[in-house]
């Protein structure tokens, strides 16, 4: 058995305009795996990350965290799997349950060893698990990373409830899957952007208050005007916008670092974070526990992921150029058609 796939992989020097989109030839799976058609994945920051070199070389690799397709033949010992399953990929096969550690993150699919940026993948049966019923591949692809990171941020390790105020960052993946989740959850929102007719979107998606971040440069200081101080802060920015979300918490608050767009280093209010008994968790994703626990309230509370643009596997670097522009609301998706 022989399936020639679709595959893209990363060029060396790793830039976007060194991704090569190619084939390869698929075996069948062996023990313990899956041959999987992949029908689609999502853009993170971690996958440009890799395919521009920011991480370290990866020449060769093929990249892309998120996947999700149909089971095409299951290899011997698979317990769990059968042919035409719909399926969702890991984005930490090997953190399946329990406290992170460094053995548990040690596997990541396009980065550590190949993704899902392929028509055919086979891979061990581990990194998968039933996708949600009712949603597509374009919407299940987009909840292994950024779906996953916003409800450990928050139901997690926050700990939300009824009536909390929730701070949000900016409408990408992670901050409207933290929108949706806190919703689902009973909280509040107080969202920030520096668009206006993408506020307009998010008070659509629930938030009952918003900032345009470029009009009001102290957000932080407003958003705890407004609420009293925020319960908990999905933060994505990192040392540029740390400060902003420590002055937004009321005392006894909780901050999920999960991103590092505004810079990796920088000074840091800690006289105040101490002051306030702010706590400040770093979050990279999630177990699969955690991913089948965030699946089930998705079912159950009818959360529909928000889509931006849909693109075919050959137009790839295109897709990550639409990201680096900012203009996307919500996630960009990848499909293994052939246009």
């Amino acid at each position: 058995m022989s399936i020639t796939a679709r595959i893209v992989t990363v060029g060396d020097p790793a830039t976007l305009d060194t991704l090569r989109v190619g084939e390869g030839e698929i075996g069948a799976p062996g023990p313990g795996e899956l041959l999987v058609r992949v029908r689609a994945t999502s853009l993170n920051y971690h996958d440009y990350a890799v395919v521009t070199g920011m991480l370290g070389p990866r020449p060769g690799i093929v990249p892309m965290s998120d996947g999700a397709g149909e089971v095409l033949a299951v290899g011997e010992g698979v317990i769990g799997f059968a042919a035409g399953d719909r399926v969702l990929g890991l984005f930490f096969p090997a953190w399946q349950d329990d406290e992170i550690d460094p053995a548990k993150r040690s596997v990541i699919p396009g980065d550590s060893t190949d993704g899902f940026a392929a028509s055919h993948v086979v891979r061990p049966a581990n990194w998968f698990m039933p996708m949600p019923e009712g949603l597509s591949f374009a919407e299940a692809a987009t909840l292994p990373c950024a779906a996953l990171t916003a409800w450990r941020a928050l139901m997690v390790e926050a700990r939300i409830k009824p009536g909390d105020w929730v701070l949000t960052q900016g409408t990408g993946g992670v901050s409207l899957f933290a929108l949706q989740f806190a919703k689902l959850a009973g909280a509040r929102v107080i969202a920030t952007s520096s668009s206006g007719a993408k506020l307009e979107r998010l008070r659509a998606l629930g938030a009952e208050v918003t900032i345009n971040y470029r009009d009001i440069p102290k957000w932080g200081r407003e958003a705890a005007r407004i609420t009293g101080g925020v319960d908990a802060v999905v933060e994505i920015g990192g040392a540029g916008t740390l400060d902003q979300s420590i002055a937004a918490c009321r005392m006894g608050g909780h901050i999920s670092l999960i991103g590092v767009l505004a810079g990796v280093a920088g000074p840091v209010a800690t006289a105040h974070l101490m002051g306030a008994n702010v706590t400040l968790k770093g979050i990279t994703v999630g177990s699969r526990r955690q991913q089948a626990d965030m699946i089930a309230a998705i079912v159950s509370g009818g959360i529909r992921p928000v889509l931006d643009e849909s693109f075919p596997l050959g137009r790839l670097a295109e897709a990550f150029r639409h990201q680096e522009s900012g203009r996307h609301f919500g996630k960009i998706v990848v499909t293994m058609d052939d246009t």
